[in-house]
C-alpha cells in the first residue's frame, strides 16, 4: 500500500502543478478585452464598458443556455460567435465588390473573389489591438460591417426568431442590443486575429471559416496524432497488467445477508426523504428535456401550444442541465450519508444535521431555478442577475448567491460523513485505506465546486472558462469518477464479496490511473477558448490517456455479474448491481467511445459545440453517474430494510426502458444529427452547420424527430423507476 499511495500522492501533485501552470498561461495570454474600439479617424464604435455590459446582457438572456461562444453552450441558436464572424466578414465583401462596380460578392468571377478573400485575410489578421492605450483600431470597412451587424442582431433579439428558440421582446432596447453586439464582437475579434508575435488566433483558428482561412493548426494535426498513439500504448499497457495480475484469491463468502438484522440508525432513515426528492428531480427534469429537445423542432412550441411565452428554451434547457446536476447529486449525498454510519458509528445529533441539509438542499434547489427563470423574465437587473438570477456559465447556471450556498451545503455534508466515518478510520485494519480513499473523494467532491468562484461577473472569458470546466471536469468526471469506484468497492466488501485488502489496493491503484489523465485531461475542454497551444498539446495528450481504463470497463461489469451469482442471498441486491453494470457499460460507451469521439483536437475543431457533443454528455452524464445514483438509491432503501421485497416487474421495465432508450436516443437522433453537422463544418464552415438553413432542412427534422421513441421509452423507464422507489419507500413489502 505504501507504493500505492506514493504513486497516488505523485500523480495528484504532479498533474495539479501541470494544470495550475497552464492556468497562469491562461491568465496571461487570454485575448485582451478593449476599453475601446475606434475607427482609424478615431470615430467610437464601442465604448469604454460595452463589452462588459454586453457580457450582462448576454447573462440575462441565458448565456450559454441560448446559442454558445466559442462553441460552449446550447445547440438550439446559433454559435454567436460564428455567426457574427460571418456576417460580417460577408458584409466586408459585398462592400469591396460593390465598390468596385459589381452587383455582388457573388456576381465576381471566381478569380476576383480569390482576390478579395485574400484582402479579406489580409486586414483581419493583423491585430490593431494597441496594449498601451488598451484600444482597438478597425478599418472604416470594417465598422460599416460592424454597424450593419449591430443593427441585425437588434432586430433579431426584438422580433425574435422561432428557428432558433429565441422569443420575441428579448432585448427591445436598441441600447442594450448595441452592448450584447460588443460582447459578440469581441469574440470574433478573438478568433479572427492573429496573437502577437504568432501565426494563428487567439482561438487557435477555431471556428472553420474559409473566407479567412481559418483552419486545423499544426498542432490540432501533430497532437491528434500524438493523442491516438498514446491511447493505443495505455491500452497495450493495461492489458499486459491485466493479464499478469496475480489472482488475490476470493473472499469467504458468508452464508447469509450481513446486513440481515441490522437496524438502521436515525439519521439513516432520514435519508429516505432525499430519495423522494430524487424522484421528483427526476421527474422534473425529463419534462423539461422533453420540451427542450422539442423547442429544437417547433421553435418556441410544444406539439402548437405556445409554452415559450411561459417557459422560454433558455429556461428549459437550464432546468434541464441543473435538474440533471441536482438529482444526481443528490442521490450520491443521500448515499453519503447513510453509508458513513455503516462504516462507523452515528454521532450525536446526526439526524438533526441530515434534516438541515435537506432543508438547505430545497433552497438551493427551488431558489435558483426560481431565480434563473426570473432572470430571463427581465424582473432582475444585471446586479440582480448576477447574485438570484443566472450566471450564464452552462452546467454552473446558479447565481451567485446560490453558488455559496450549495458550497456550504456541500461542506456540511463533507463534515456529515466525515464525522460518521471518523470512528472507523482510526481503526488500522485492512479496510482503513480503502476508508481514507472515500473520505478524500468525499472531501473533493465538496471543495471543488468552489472552483465555480473563479468564473466571476466580467472575467475574462477565456479564464471564466478555465475554471467552469474545474468544475464540470474535475468536480464531475474526475472525483465522482473516484467517488463511484470506491463506494461500489465499499459496499461488495461490506457484503464480503471481496476482501477488504484486496479492495483497498485496487481502489487506490484505479483512483491513481483515472487520475493520471482526468486531471490533466481537463484540457481538452479548452483548446479553442481564448487559450495558449500549450492547452492543445496538454489536453490531447492527457485526454487520450483517460480512455484508457474505461476500455477494461467490462472486466468490472463481468466481475459484478458473477456477484449475483456468487451465493443465494446476493439475488436480494440484484437490482443496484445491474445498475452498477449499466455504469460499466455507459462508461465504456459514453465516455470511453463517444468521449474520444470528440476529444482529439482536430475532432474538436470541426465537432465542438455540435450535438456530438450531447451524444457524449447524455451517454456519460447519465449513463454513468445517473445510473450509479439510482443504484445507489436501490441499494440503500435495501440496506435500510433488508427483507424488502424488490418490485420486480416494475424495476425490470425501469432498467431496461432507461437503457434501451437512452440508447435509442443516441442512436437514432443525436448521433446523426451531430455526424451530419460535422460533415456540413468541414465542407462549408462552422456557421453553416450551427445554421438555421442546415439544421431546419428535411432531413435534419426527420432524425430531430426520430429522437421521440428513445426519449419516450426512456421517460416511461424513468417514471416506473419513481414509482418502483417510491413503492419501496412508501408500501415496505417484505420478502
Amino acid at each position: 500500500m505504501r507504493r500505492l499511495w506514493i504513486g497516488f500522492v505523485v500523480v495528484v501533485v504532479v498533474s495539479f502543478a501541470i494544470l495550475a501552470w497552464v492556468g497562469t498561461r491562461i491568465y496571461q495570454e487570454a485575448p485582451p478585452i478593449p476599453d475601446q474600439v475606434i475607427t482609424e479617424d478615431g470615430r467610437v464604435v464601442f465604448a469604454r464598458g460595452d463589452v462588459a455590459a454586453g457580457q450582462d446582457a448576454w447573462r440575462a438572456l441565458g448565456g450559454m443556455e441560448l446559442g454558445s461562444i466559442w462553441g460552449h453552450g446550447s445547440y438550439v441558436a446559433p454559435d454567436w460567435t460564428a455567426d457574427w464572424l460571418h456576417r460580417e466578414l460577408l458584409e466586408v465583401l459585398e462592400v469591396w465588390a460593390t465598390r468596385d462596380g459589381a452587383a455582388s460578392y457573388d456576381a465576381l468571377a471566381p478569380e476576383r473573389r480569390a482576390a478579395l478573400r485574400e484582402r479579406l485575410r489580409g486586414l483581419y489578421r493583423v491585430n490593431r489591438f494597441n496594449t498601451a492605450t488598451m484600444t482597438l483600431t478597425v478599418s472604416a470597412d470594417r465598422a460599416r460591417a460592424i454597424d450593419a451587424n449591430i443593427a441585425y442582431y437588434t432586430t433579431l433579439f426584438r422580433d425574435g426568431r422561432e428557428d432558433y428558440a429565441l422569443p420575441a421582446g428579448s432585448i427591445v432596447d436598441p441600447a442594450r442590443a448595441r452592448m450584447l453586439s460588443a460582447f459578440f464582437f469581441w469574440s470574433a475579434w478573438a478568433a479572427a486575429t492573429h496573437r502577437p508575435g504568432d501565426n494563428l488566433t487567439y482561438t487557435s483558428n477555431w471556428p472553420h471559416e474559409p473566407l479567412i482561412g481559418n483552419v486545423p493548426t499544426s498542432d490540432a494535426l501533430v497532437w491528434t496524432g500524438v493523442s491516438i498513439l498514446l491511447l493505443l500504448g495505455g491500452i497495450g499497457a493495461m492489458g499486459f497488467w491485466h493479464a499478469a495480475r496475480r489472482n488475490e484469491g476470493p473472499a469467504e463468502i458468508p452464508e447469509q445477508d450481513p446486513l440481515l438484522g441490522a437496524s438502521p440508525t436515525k439519521s439513516q432513515l432520514a435519508t429516505v426523504k432525499y430519495f423522494w426528492v430524487v424522484c421528483l428531480l427526476i421527474v422534473l427534469q425529463i419534462v423539461a428535456g422533453i420540451i427542450t429537445a422539442h423547442y429544437g423542432v417547433e421553435g418556441s412550441s410544444f406539439y402548437g401550444i405556445p409554452l415559450a411565452k411561459i417557459f422560454p428554451y433558455s429556461v428549459a434547457r437550464t432546468w434541464h442541465v441543473q435538474l440533471g446536476i441536482f438529482w444526481i447529486a443528490t442521490a450520491w449525498l443521500a448515499a453519503g450519508l447513510a453509508i458513513a454510519p455503516m462504516v462507523g458509528a452515528e454521532p450525536r445529533g446526526q439526524r438533526l444535521l441530515v434534516n438541515v441539509l435537506f432543508g438547505a438542499l430545497l433552497v438551493v434547489v427551488l431558489g435558483s431555478l426560481a431565480g434563473e427563470l426570473l432572470a430571463v423574465y427581465g424582473v432582475f437587473d444585471d446586479d440582480g442577475v448576477w447574485w438570484f438570477g443566472h450566471s450564464g456559465y452552462e452546467y454552473i447556471d446558479l447565481g451567485r448567491i446560490f453558488q455559496l450556498a450549495l458550497m456550504v451545503g456541500l461542506a456540511l455534508w463533507v463534515f456529515l460523513v466525515g464525522r460518521a466515518m471518523w470512528p472507523a478510520l482510526k481503526k488500522r485494519d485492512a479496510q482503513r485505506p480503502l476508508l481514507i480513499m472515500l473520505l478524500i473523494s468525499t472531501v473533493a467532491i465538496g471543495g471543488f465546486y468552489f472552483a465555480a468562484l473563479g468564473a466571476g461577473r466580467h472575467t475574462n472569458l477565456a479564464i471564466a472558462e478555465y475554471w467552469r470546466w474545474w468544475v464540470v471536469h474535475l468536480w464531475v468526471e474526475g472525483f465522482f469518477e473516484v467517488f463511484a469506484t470506491v463506494i461500489i468497492a465499499f459496499l461488495f466488501v461490506r457484503l464480503g464479496l471481496v476482501r477488504a485488502a484486496v479492495a483497498s489496493r485496487a481502489t487506490v491503484l484505479a483512483a491513481t490511473i483515472f487520475l493520471a489523465g482526468g486531471i490533466i485531461g481537463t484540457l481538452h475542454h479548452l483548446y479553442f477558448s481564448g487559450t495558449p497551444t500549450a492547452v492543445i498539446a496538454f489536453g490531447a495528450a492527457f485526454s487520450a490517456l483517460e480512455v484508457v481504463p474505461l476500455v477494461f470497463l467490462g472486466y468490472d461489469a463481468w466481475e459484478n455479474w458473477r456477484h449475483t451469482k456468487s451465493t443465494h442471498w446476493m439475488r436480494g441486491y440484484r437490482w443496484p448491481i445491474y445498475f452498477f453494470i449499466a455504469v460499466a457499460f455507459w462508461n465504456l460507451v459514453g465516455a470511453g467511445l463517444f468521449g474520444f469521439m470528440i476529444n482529439p483536437p482536430i475532432a474538436l475543431y470541426y465537432m465542438q459545440g455540435l450535438n456530438t457533443t450531447p451524444v457524449h454528455s447524455h451517454a456519460a452524464l447519465f449513463g454513468v453517474y445517473g445510473m450509479l445514483g439510482m443504484g445507489l438509491v436501490l441499494f440503500v432503501v435495501k440496506s435500510l430494510r433488508p427483507t424488502l421485497a424488490w418490485p420486480d416487474r416494475l424495476l425490470k421495465l425501469a432498467f431496461w426502458g432507461i437503457n434501451l432508450g437512452l440508447g435509442a436516443m443516441v442512436l437514432l437522433s443525436v448521433l446523426p444529427v451531430g455526424l451530419l453537422q460535422t460533415w456540413a463544418a468541414v465542407e462549408t464552415g462552422y456557421w453553416y452547420a450551427r445554421s438555421a438553413e442546415f439544421l431546419q432542412s428535411p432531413l435534419m427534422d426527420t432524425f430531430r424527430w426520430l429522437r421521440v421513441i428513445g426519449d419516450t421509452v426512456f421517460a416511461l423507464g424513468a417514471f416506473v423507476f419513481v414509482a418502483a422507489v417510491i413503492r419501496m419507500t412508501v408500501v415496505r413489502r417484505s420478502a
